[in-house]
């Protein structure tokens, strides 16, 4: 049943496949980045999973993490964003030993930011706020040589730091990035601190003017990007 859902999915890809789509995709990544691509819109490629999950509900969750397994492994943008939005939707039966399966997700497949921040952002960001014990996890994914890993240390908070949580964890977290020199490791802490702004304005903008002296340039403008225009002019001063 697994192989011909799977065939199936990847027909339906390929009927909406675009190469003009396929060509602008490249843009959005950097040399040694870049995904496969089918070459379909956001739109598509999410209309698609909807479908394939009404057809996927008689499935077990350990079924269904297996199909994930077999989309994440073709290397595909769209097949990737199809596993995100599977394993999300079965958040309601995380438990704790779904960590191990995220956790190679990042490790073994994820290769580019988009991949990264997908999956991050919503699959392990609910895992986090259902079991927040995980985020201690996250500071030893912080400590990785991966570049993906290191990004998914941030990113995987983007959404409980907006909520208002984890906020002594982001600033740990951005302690053990904070002179990585990745731009897009960068970019992830600087975007994790901007999410926290949204809930702690004033300790985010203390945390940057304590760290502005050595904090590269790129990850402090993401940081300070939602701050009140007085504070992001005195959080950019030497």
């Amino acid at each position: 049943m697994k192989e011909t859902f799977i065939t199936e999915l990847r027909a339906a890809l390929q009927s909406k496949a675009d190469p003009e789509t396929k060509e602008s995709a490249g843009r959005f990544f950097k040399d040694g980045e870049k995904p496969l691509v089918y070459g379909v819109k956001s739109a598509g490629v999410r209309q698609i999973a909807k479908g394939f999950l009404k057809r996927a509900k008689g499935f077990m969750k350990s079924e269904l993490y297996a199909v994930c397994e077999e989309l994440w492994r073709s290397q595909y943008l769209e097949e990737a964003v199809i596993a995100c939005v599977f394993s999300e939707s079965l958040k309601k039966q995380y438990e704790p030993s779904d960590f191990k399966v995220f956790e190679r997700w990042v490790t073994t497949y994820v290769n580019n930011w988009a991949d990264c921040d997908t999956l991050c952002n919503h699959t392990v960001g609910e895992f986090m706020m259902k079991y927040p014990e995980y985020v201690e996890a996250l500071k030893g994914w912080a400590t990785s040589p991966h570049r993906w890993t290191k990004r998914a240390a941030a990113v995987s908070l983007i959404i409980p730091a907006r909520k208002g949580l984890f906020l002594q964890d982001i600033f740990e977290i951005a302690d053990i990035l904070l002179h990585d020199k990745d731009d897009l490791v960068q970019k992830g802490y600087g975007w994790m601190l901007k999410a926290a702004s949204e809930s702690h304005p004033t300790e985010v903008y203390e945390y940057v003017l304590s760290k502005r002296a050595t904090m590269p340039r790129t990850a402090l403008r993401y940081a300070i990007e939602k701050l009140p225009p007085e504070l992001k002019a005195e959080a950019m001063k030497r």
